[in-house]
């Protein structure tokens, strides 16, 4: 049989339709809802080539010098002409079409996502994640051309290069071919099968017009639908919608566009639909026997999963913190039509009853707590220097670089998002009372003006109504539930931005912390370095660098905490008081930043360095330091003094390089001759240096890609590299908890990945995946 039905389909079949076609079978026989599909079989492959007699040509045309980029070039084109120019046997081309025929609905053309499919014997896929093909709404017409040019994307320069740089044999290599149904969703969102900030035995479903890009990245508040799991009533938020994703017609591209006007404070889900997500819900926590935070997608009636993961930010313990009554409180719904009583006017009616004042602003409460400040209308980041003590951070949505400012503010105000956006995970990590979604806070709310912002009802009201006996509890951090740690030979590692984190990110497992960054605790200071010591003494600054990554140290310990020095670049300090003296530079990121500034400032960096002195000196021997953007060995001899002046003992102590940029990765032996114990890729400077790509300028964004052959070859050839010196390797930048990358590094056999605190169990699971079938090829 050429194909084989994904119900037909399980792990066993790993050999016949690969990694993505096994894996997606598993969750069809599972009884989940996964789109409908089949897979043309890897055997239907190998017969193809050797039924056309060109399967010699072929491994003979690839067998060339990959040194030698025009023979590379001519064996890649000449194999995939071959195979491209060579057309289907009728009885093959018949059942693939059949098969298609009955992926859609009677009598309409169904569109497809056609996507590769390595077996367990293909390298590609198992070492070089990204190297084969995926087509996205494929239909008849295009669907037999697809599938061969998923097949004839084994013969790539890239893929000839890496496997003949392994030494594996073209042609054992086979590949298998998913084609299925496409969801181009009317309607999208996410659901936890409990509260996700307190554990409540509630569902909490999001939901929005056009696919799912736009909930979870923040763009869009979307409706919020409060389910208690006792079978007590639904209370609805319906938000106004203003933009969705869907896809464009012409280029077959997501992009983002306006919602019509009739639908932007429309309901999204019907009762029936909250009844379907539901039973999904519970019906996904069964089969993986613990809290879900899951992605769906509804086309026509028909719901979809697209992604489970467990819930990392709950405790079963904790679920009876907050009564099912309270997180009913959250929000209620506004008038769609159908009798919900608006947020505002129901918000109100309570505050009045309380007598505490009126309702001004009001949105989802995405961490709960009542706290009251001024309110603080940040549009831009060099307004946040106004953000004080006990102020309320009000903005459109916030994002990374307001981190320092989310730290000193009492509260949290956004005009957009939702439950899983930026400003609700890391208030939720911060323990900070937050609202979400509002949509007008910024315009409606004054500078200055006192608030009280209530985030279990999420509603903001004028003046302030916190008493002094009336203290707000902090919202407790609390260990997650998860599933028993998978057990890995590679180290799986998690990153930690700010210290307050840090029991929730050991929690997850982890074996140590792959990067911990001390410019969030230098910059929460709101002082450069320089100022604050000319106004606080230099044992004031130590101390704070040695009281940050301490509260770390011991949540881990005895797992080592890696910790990067200083690496601001010059715009971020501009913002801070005394500030004013940094240099003005056309583009911070390849200026005075990193190890440069450090060892220019040596006065200056010498406390860093006495910080960690003093750690060594209390007992906490996990603490490995990490210096970035180092460039080459002279660097790295030039660190080395400084560390023996402040009285640390490189011998003694383990501490590494980041590999940031192309310099570095030709230089990483003589760096290892040096003494470095470990190299970590930070893979976001590494991708924007090696492709002179700018990540943060949107005309040039959809070129940054961390898996492009020439990042993948910097990496590869240092993990080689360090390997024969006996120097770890690691891996700390966002790229980290993509499973493409995950998969890619444990073939090269890179000591531990660190990944984002809510990819961690994920990144778990892949790598002893991608182990298990190391394993079981190499006793084949």
């Amino acid at each position: 049989m050429a194909v084989l039905w994904l119900d037909e389909i399980s792990a066993g079949d790993l050999e016949k339709v690969g990694g993505k076609g096994a894996s997606l079978g598993e969750l069809t026989g599972a009884g989940l809802p996964v789109p409908p599909g089949f897979v043309v079989t890897a055997d239907t492959y190998r017969s193809f080539i050797e039924n056309a007699n060109i399967d010699e040509e072929l491994f003979e045309v690839v067998d060339v010098d990959v040194d030698d980029s025009s023979a590379l070039a001519a064996a890649a084109e000449r194999a995939q002409e071959l195979i491209l120019e060579t057309p289907f046997p009728e009885d093959v081309r018949e059942e693939i079409l059949e098969a298609y025929r009955e992926v859609g609905d009677s009598g309409e053309e169904a569109f497809v996502a056609v996507r590769s499919s390595a077996t367990a014997e293909d390298l590609p896929d198992a070492s070089f994640a990204g190297q084969q093909e995926t087509y996205l709404n494929i239909t008849e017409d295009d669907l037999l051309d697809r599938v061969r040019s998923c097949w004839a994307s084994l013969f790539t320069q890239r893929a000839i290069y890496y496997r003949q740089e392994k030494g594996f044999d073209h042609s054992a290599v086979n590949i298998a071919v998913v084609v299925q149904q496409m969801v181009e969703a009317e309607k999208s969102g996410v659901m936890f099968t409990s509260h996700p900030s307190t554990g409540d035995p509630t569902m909490i479903i999001e939901a929005a017009w056009g696919l799912g890009e736009a909930v979870v990245s923040g763009a869009v508040s979307p409706d919020n639908y409060i389910v208690p799991r006792d079978g007590g009533d639904v209370d609805v938020t319906v938000a106004e919608k203003k933009v969705m994703h869907a896809k464009d017609e012409e280029t077959g591209e997501t992009v983002e566009s306006e919602v019509p006007e009739e639908k932007r404070t429309a309901r999204v889900l019907s009762e029936g639909e909250i009844d379907r997500l539901v039973e999904l819900g519970e019906r996904v926590e069964d089969h993986y026997d613990t809290p879900q935070d899951v992605e769906w997608a509804i086309l026509e009636g028909t719901v979809f999963m697209l992604q489970s993961r467990p819930i990392t930010t709950i405790d079963e313990g904790d679920a009876d913190a907050t009564s099912a009554t309270d997180a009913g409180d959250i929000t209620a719904g506004l008038t769609d039509g159908s009798g919900t009583q608006t947020r505002a006017a129901d918000s109100a009616e309570s505050a009045t009853e309380a007598g505490t004042g009126d309702v001004i602003v009001d949105g989802l409460g995405s961490s709960p707590g009542r706290v009251s400040g001024a309110a603080r209308i940040v549009t831009k980041l060099d307004e946040l220097d106004k953000v004080g003590e006990g102020d309320i951070i009000v903005t459109e949505m916030t994002m990374p670089d307001m981190v320092p400012a989310m730290k000193r503010a009492a509260g949290i105000i956004t005009d957009e998002g939702g439950m899983t956006s930026h400003a609700a995970i890391v208030s939720r990590e911060l323990g900070v009372p937050a609202i979400v979604g509002t949509t007008n806070a910024t315009t409606t709310l004054e500078d200055g003006q006192v608030v009280t912002l209530d985030g279990d009802k999420g509603s903001v009201l004028e003046g302030d109504l916190v008493s002094p006996e009336e203290e707000a509890e902090p919202v407790e951090e609390v260990r997650p539930q998860s599933p028993v740690k998978p057990m890995t030979a590679t180290e799986v590692k998690v990153n930690v931005s700010i210290p307050e984190a840090a029991e929730r990110a050991a929690a997850t497992g982890a074996d140590g912390v792959g990067l911990l960054r001390t410019e969030h605790m230098i910059l929460s200071l709101n002082q450069t370095p320089a100022k604050f010591i000319e106004e606080n003494g230099e044992d004031a600054y130590i101390k704070e660098l040695v009281q940050g990554i301490r509260g770390v140290a011991d949540e881990f310990y005895p797992r080592p905490v890696r910790v990067r020095t200083l690496d601001a670049p010059t715009d971020e300090f501009r913002q801070l008081e005394g500030g004013e003296d940094e240099p003005h530079e056309h583009n911070p990121m390849l200026g005075y930043r990193g190890i440069r500034r450090s060892l220019d400032r040596p006065d200056v960096f010498a406390h860093e360095l006495e910080a960690f002195r003093r750690l060594y000196e209390l007992g906490y021997d996990n603490v490995e330091i990490m210096f970035p953007l180092v460039n080459d060995a002279e660097d790295v001899y030039r660190t080395k003094r400084l560390m023996t002046d402040a009285g640390i003992d490189p011998e003694k102590r383990t501490w590494g390089v980041m590999i940031e940029t192309p310099a570095s990765a030709l230089a990483v032996e003589g760096m290892a001759e040096a003494g470095i114990d470990f190299a970590s890729f930070g893979t976001n400077d590494l991708t924007q240096y090696t492709l002179a790509v700018d990540r943060n300028n949107e005309h040039v964004a959809d070129r940054f890609d961390e898996l492009h052959p020439s990042v993948l070859r910097l990496i590869a050839d240092v993990i080689e590299t360090c390997r024969e010196h006996d120097v770890d390797t690691s891996i700390c930048g966002q790229a980290g908890s993509k499973p493409e990358m995950v998969q890619f590094l444990v073939n090269e056999g890179v000591h531990s990945i660190s990944a984002n605190i809510d990819a961690v169990r994920d990144v778990q699971h892949e790598v002893k995946r991608v182990e298990q079938k190391l394993l079981l090829d190499s006793v084949r």
